[in-house]
C-alpha cells in the first residue's frame, strides 16, 4: 500500500535549505483612527535536491509575517521524485482556480514556467521541466497546485514492482 506525501522538519535532512519570499501582501482595515495595515507572506525553502517546502503566515508586521512564513516553511518540507533532472511524468493539476501542468523536458532545457511555478521548481532542485499556468494568478493558489503536482509524480520504477506484485497475488 502506497503511503501519502509525509511532511518532514528541516533538521531530517543533512542539507542546507535556501529561502525564499515569494510573494507579501498587504491588507488594511479602516478602524476609527484611519488604517491599519496587516501582511502576509508566502516563503519557499528548497536544498535542490528534491526537497522542498513553503509556508504562509500572517502578522501586523513585515518582518514578522517573513519569520513565522519561514518556521512554518521549514516545519512543511517534502520530498519529491525526480527522474535525473527533471520530472518522471507528466502532471496537470487543479487547485481553488490555479491549474497547472507540469511536462518533463530533455536534459539543456532550463526550467520554462511562470514566475511562482518556476521558483517552487528551482528550490525543489528540477532542472529540465515545461510547466504552464492555466488558471488563476493567485500566487497561494498557484504554489498549491504545484506541490500537488510534484506529490503525485511516482518513480517508475517502484511503480513497476508494485504492479509485478499486485498482478502475482
Amino acid at each position: 500500500m502506497a503511503k501519502g506525501p509525509q511532511k518532514r522538519r528541516q533538521e531530517d535532512f543533512g542539507t542546507e535549505f535556501e529561502e525564499k519570499v515569494l510573494y507579501i501582501n498587504r491588507c488594511s482595515k479602516v478602524v476609527k483612527g484611519g488604517r491599519k495595515f496587516s501582511f502576509s507572506a508566502l516563503i519557499l525553502v528548497g536544498d535542490g535536491q528534491g526537497h522542498v517546502g513553503y509556508g504562509f503566515a500572517k502578522a501586523n508586521e513585515v518582518s514578522d509575517a517573513i519569520r513565522k512564513g519561514s518556521d512554518a516553511a521549514r516545519k512543511n518540507i517534502f520530498s519529491i521524485e525526480m527522474e535525473g533532472t527533471t520530472i518522471p511524468h507528466e502532471a496537470r493539476v487543479v487547485w481553488d482556480g490555479a491549474d497547472i501542468l507540469l511536462k518533463p523536458a530533455p536534459s539543456g532545457t532550463g526550467v520554462v514556467a511562470g514566475s511562482k511555478v518556476r521558483s517552487v521548481l528551482e528550490l525543489a532542485g528540477v532542472k529540465d521541466v515545461i510547466a504552464k499556468s492555466l488558471g488563476s494568478s493567485n500566487p497561494l493558489n498557484q504554489v498549491k497546485a504545484t506541490f500537488k503536482a510534484l506529490l503525485e509524480l511516482q518513480n517508475r520504477e517502484k511503480c513497476f514492482t508494485e504492479r509485478k506484485g499486485r498482478d502475482h497475488v
